[in-house]
């Protein structure tokens, strides 16, 4: 038992009677060298909210059974639920707690609060409990940003987020020494002052003007602000960077497979930034066919214990915004030396991938590459060239804008014949190979969980101009397959020669929550088993394929579903089905596979016979990287949220562009969910939300059916029911509260 748990189990004694930390000391039996480990527990557990200290200095637990602490989390209308910490070792397993309007206290959306259970309170579904906030342990921000605005003699703020629910009230512009002055409908960042009473007003100080409120560049340094998300880099990480070379040297090259004259190519998206990953293929006897993954080797450049290293471990990943990136590695590394450009030298590290004439994985091997990509491709060419016989329509098919992307690469038009020729026989051999990768995976159980996406472009002006539908076709399966047989690979060799690594774990799911999802479907007329089987919810996932909520309940199935995190023990992938998995293809990008690349080192000098590798010594343990996987576990969920705020505003940009159009766009819809006041629809193209309005629906008066199913004309007879088609154009978008109206175009 360590020390943490000796101590909660000493202090939950039925004997123990609250005393001070020296005679604590004494009663667990620890030598006096452990004092300064003793005060660090302590100090945790109080921090966490599970210990107090009386008047006295005598230390207590929190009565648990009444007393439980988590981070709360607002909804717009006010109210919340608080998700409980996983310390409250002695407590089963409960759902969060709901927290109505008025007994938030002065809790702010994701504190780490003390609620009090409230017996006998009812809530809105069974076996949830209800809850008060006695106290704020830690404020999650003490900044947030938002619209200033003046009412009568006083200014506010009005924040972005629609979860924090308090205006905060600010001194006039005038008095501050900030220039220029913001003024009225300027998006601008306040430090929150101390809040201790419900009754008195939250205030706060301005700090900066981040420019006119709903301006591209202002909602931009609104995110970057509100995520904590660093635009530059420490001038002693420049410093580094400064020395690094801009091109691969002769000597960096020594003692790795040459693979420059080996076709080679990348496929990514049209707005790429960097380029990760890049596949080669060789024609060996007997009709085998070799695919290498060479994945860029960041780890020759960014050496651990260096301030270049330690800045992309704080900062875990890079953040994908609409438009724009906040790059794990600065620009002549994530756009330069490291991405697999077209026609340049780069250092990569390689598995391969060795199948028979019948596409069978026959073997795989290992190691340190250098290429040269022939072809950045996008995902568009890569399907033409999968699918289209026509090379006259392949040569016709455009670069991306040269503002969107890191690399345009050659035009197709620009190559060959023989070159383009050549260029789809490789892609189509690998797909054939891809797809039976694929096939076996499925059969094995793997799951389906890819989801169509809307890609938001923007002008040069950074405003959202057009969305695009991206679909988990063929030409994103032929990357993915071989991507994850790179992770597993990479991640067998390390779990069986017991190397300390990173690993990517997907937890089987929550009885409980698939119960509720069973649940859901139920009232959706999808009839499904037991979900804890794996059989029962790969056969959901093809129901839904061809359901008309189909996305919107795909959606909720993995919602129902653990998040993926990293950790120090290979525990398997549940949605994958995979016992050995990591992450290897994206060190660019990601801290967690430059980790990997540098235990992969280890394994190339000690198994493979490679030459050491300068960096050899990272000295990684299991607790360190344990320590890391729990960081950067969060870095990654707090730049999912950041990229998902990112496409809400520029979605609700788009849209409220829309409204200046004439005639307006018209947009495919299907009704989700018919309430009273209106119905819900999901825009087809672009898997877009809204609310038709029941005073949109003009020309009748109009009242729910029976069952709740549709709204019914009461002179028309006309219905929209759950699951219709119709035409909608936007009619409101209301940039603050994030919410888009619209309404049926005539005669949909």
């Amino acid at each position: 038992m360590n020390l943490r748990d000796r101590l909660l189990a000493h202090l939950r004694g039925a004997n123990y009677r609250p005393v001070a930390e020296s005679v604590l000391l004494r009663q667990l039996g620890l030598p006096k060298n452990q004092k300064s480990q003793l005060a660090r527990k302590i100090r945790q557990l109080n921090q966490a909210g599970q210990l107090v200290r009386n008047h006295e200095g005598s230390l207590k637990l929190i009565q648990t059974g009444k007393e439980l602490t988590g981070h709360i989390r607002f909804r717009a209308g006010g109210s919340a639920f608080v998700v409980l910490d996983e310390v409250h070792e002695n407590q089963p397993e409960q759902p969060s707690i709901q927290i109505s309007p008025d007994a938030t206290d002065v809790a702010l959306h994701g504190d780490h609060v003390v609620v009090r259970i409230l017996p006998g309170v009812r809530t809105r579904r069974a076996g949830e409990k209800a809850g008060k906030i006695m106290r704020v342990l830690e404020r999650a921000k003490d900044t947030i940003v938002g619209d200033l605005r003046k009412s009568g003699r006083q200014w506010m703020v009005i924040p972005d987020d629609p979860r924090l629910v308090h205006e905060v009230l600010v001194k006039s512009p005038d008095q501050l020494k900030i220039k220029p002055t913001p003024a009225g409908g300027d998006k601008v960042v306040v430090r929150l002052n101390e809040w201790r009473s419900r009754r008195d007003p939250l205030t706060g100080a301005i700090t900066a003007r981040l420019g006119r409120t709903h301006e591209p560049r202002a909602e931009m340094l609104g995110i970057f602000e509100k995520y904590g998300l660093a635009t530059s880099f420490p001038a002693a990480v420049e410093q580094e960077v400064a020395q690094i070379p801009d091109k691969v040297l002769p000597r960096e090259i020594v003692g790795r497979l040459d693979y420059r004259a080996v076709p080679t190519f990348t496929i990514d998206p049209d707005d790429a930034k960097d380029f990760d990953d890049a596949l080669s293929i060789e024609h060996l006897d007997h009709g085998e066919i070799r695919i290498g993954v060479h994945i860029a080797d960041v780890s020759a450049y960014v050496k651990s214990g260096t301030a270049l290293d330690r800045e992309a471990q704080r900062r875990g990943n890079s953040t994908y915004l609409v438009g724009t990136v906040i790059p794990m590695l600065p620009e002549k590394l994530s756009n330069g030396l490291c991405s697999l450009v077209e026609g340049e030298n780069r250092l990569t590290k390689a598995v391969f991938l060795t199948f028979s004439k019948n596409g069978r994985l026959r073997d795989k091997s290992y190691g340190n590459t250098v290429i040269r990509s022939t072809k950045r491709l996008t995902y568009k060419q890569a399907y033409a060239l999968l699918f289209e016989d026509d090379l006259k329509k392949i040569r016709a098919l455009p670069l991306p804008p040269k503002h969107q992307t890191g690399s345009t690469g050659r035009a197709l038009n620009s190559l060959s014949g023989s070159e383009l020729q050549d260029l789809q026989n490789w892609v189509r051999q690998m797909w054939l190979i891809a797809a039976q990768l694929r096939q076996s995976r499925m059969e094995k159980g793997s799951l389906d969980l890819d989801m169509p996406e809307t890609k938001i472009f923007v002008d040069e002006q950074g405003y959202a101009d057009r969305l695009e539908r991206v679909d988990n076709d063929e030409s994103h399966q032929l990357i993915e397959e071989f991507m994850l047989a790179a992770n597993e690979a990479v991640a067998h060799i390390t779990r069986i020669h017991r190397l300390p690594s990173l690993y990517r774990v997907h937890d089987d799911p929550d009885d409980e929550k698939l119960a509720e999802l069973r649940q859901l479907l139920g009232t959706h007329g999808i009839k499904v088993g037991d979900l804890s089987v794996r059989d029962e919810v790969v056969k959901l996932l093809r129901v839904l394929q061809d359901h008309p909520q189909g996305y919107t309940l795909r959606t909720q199935l993995l919602r129902s579903l653990r998040k993926a995190c990293y950790r120090s023990s290979p525990d398997g992938h549940y949605g994958l089905n995979k016992r050995d998995y990591t992450h290897f293809t994206s060190p660019i990008r990601r801290y967690a596979d430059l980790v990997v690349h540098r235990v992969f080192d280890s394994y190339l000098i000690k198994h493979a016979g490679y030459p050491a590798h300068p960096d050899k010594q990272a000295g990684y343990n299991a607790a360190r990287i344990e320590s890391m996987a729990e960081h950067i576990s969060l870095t990654e969920i707090n730049s999912q949220e950041a990229e998902r705020d990112s496409v809400k505003i520029k979605l609700l940009e788009f849209f409220e562009r829309e409204l200046d159009r004439k005639p307006r766009t018209v947009f495919k819809a299907i009704i989700t969910d018919v309430r009273p006041n209106g119905f819900f629809v999901e825009l087809l193209e672009s898997m877009t939300f809204g609310l038709v309005p029941m005073t949109a629906l003009r020309g009748d008066h109009y009242f729910p059916a029976q069952d709740g199913t549709a709204l019914i004309g009461r002179k028309s007879k006309r219905r929209f029911a759950l699951n219709d088609r119709l035409d909608v154009v936007v009619d409101k978008v209301d940039r603050f509260k994030r919410l888009i109206d619209f309404r049926p175009v005539d005669g949909s």
